[in-house]
């Protein structure tokens, strides 16, 4: 799988920092720094946005739920038929205490 490169991004650390990556990428096996940051780069930056969807689909789906608790949908048909049951249920099974 062949990647075009297109595009590109300037960078300036300071020498500790160069030599620290570049001493990371010969540890992980990659064959040079540009290849190493861009795979890290890219690794985080899917990290990050994976992370603020799980955020954002927790926030709705708590908002989904609260709004359904403050404002409760009309019974429908089968609704009030298992309410029956169940009353007829409790009722049969009352024992006289």
């Amino acid at each position: 799988m062949s990647h075009t490169i297109n595009d590109r991004i300037d960078v300036r650390i300071s020498k500790e920092q160069k030599e620290l990556i570049k001493y990371a990428s010969v540890l992980r096996g990659f064959k040079n720094l540009t290849e190493f940051v861009v795979y890290c780069a890219n690794a985080e930056a899917t990290k990050i946005i994976k992370e603020n969807e799980i955020v954002l689909q927790s926030f709705r789906d708590k908002q989904i739920f609260l709004d359904t608790i403050l404002n409760p949908p009309l019974a429908n048909d089968n609704l009030k038929r298992a309410q029956m049951n169940h009353f007829k249920f409790i009722e049969a099974n009352e024992t006289d205490d």
